[in-house]
């Protein structure tokens, strides 16, 4: 017997949901090979799920002027981890796994980035996430110098300072429906993926 991904109403056939609704979650299904768990939480609303997945792709799935997918999935990353939402560290840490070809690099950032084998770049990057994140995050002159110093354009400070924001409240979502990562999250990125 599986454990309930959501405290609150999932659908009990996504043929049940609006078409758009279905639509995304059959398409992440057919690339990924399963429904991740958050989509079907999200279903409970489906105009909250249509709002969630518009700005996750505008932040995550545009081009950013230096930032990689894989840097931009060390953020959720990073904060997903001092939030202590277990459901983002272990899905965007397959990301991070996948998009750095790095299979060690997710879990030592969820831990600590500070000691995490990462470059300066990286670190500065995260620091400045976490600050976001957790912190006032407001953009001094101090940290505006320090972001480019370190080779981030204004649009990649937005960037990351918006992802930082975005996940919390991913992380709050997850964490008051009590949605578990899928199982298949673990092993991606660390062992081959079945044809």
């Amino acid at each position: 017997m599986s454990a309930p991904i959501s405290r609150f109403p999932v659908p009990e056939s996504i043929h049940d949901l609006p078409d758009d609704v279905r639509d995304a979650m059959l398409a992440v299904q057919e690339k990924a090979g399963f429904v991740p768990n958050v989509f079907l939480m999200l279903a409970h609303r489906p105009a909250e799920f249509r709002a969630f997945f518009a700005y996750h792709d505008a932040l995550m799935e545009r081009e950013s002027d230096t930032l990689t997918k894989a840097e931009k999935e060390m953020i959720v990353v990073a904060t997903s981890a001092r939030n202590r939402c277990l459901y983002c560290v272990v899905a965007h840490g397959a990301l991070v796994r996948i998009y750095s070809k790095d299979p060690l690099l997710a879990d030592q950032v969820a831990i600590n980035h500070r000691t995490a084998p990462i470059s300066e770049r990286h670190r500065t990057m995260l620091d400045f996430a976490l600050y976001c994140g957790l912190e006032v995050g407001e953009l001094t002159d101090e940290w505006e110098a320090r972001l480019k110093t370190a080779g981030f354009t204004h649009d990649d400070i937005w960037d990351i300072g918006a992802i930082a924001a975005f996940f919390g409240l991913s992380n709050r979502l997850v964490t008051l429906t009590g949605t578990p990562p899928n199982e298949e999250f673990y092993l991606m990125g660390r062992v081959p993926r079945e044809q």
